[in-house]
């Protein structure tokens, strides 16, 4: 089981306050501002700015 469309509409990067969307792999989500990338985990996304990964 993916993670739903309705959580990925009210999931917001927590570091910039900017739309988050999921990587195509589906291993994480990925902000469209700052590029941070939140991992996803057991299909549960860790949106802590520690965990995330700025990717180019």
């Amino acid at each position: 089981m993916a993670i739903s469309p309705d959580l990925l509409e009210i999931l917001i990067c927590p570091a910039c306050r900017a739309k988050v969307e999921l990587k195509p792999d589906g291993s994480g989500l990925r902000c469209v501002a700052c590029h941070r990338v939140y991992p996803v985990r057991d299909e549960i996304p860790v949106m802590l700015i520690d965990e995330a990964v700025i990717e180019e």
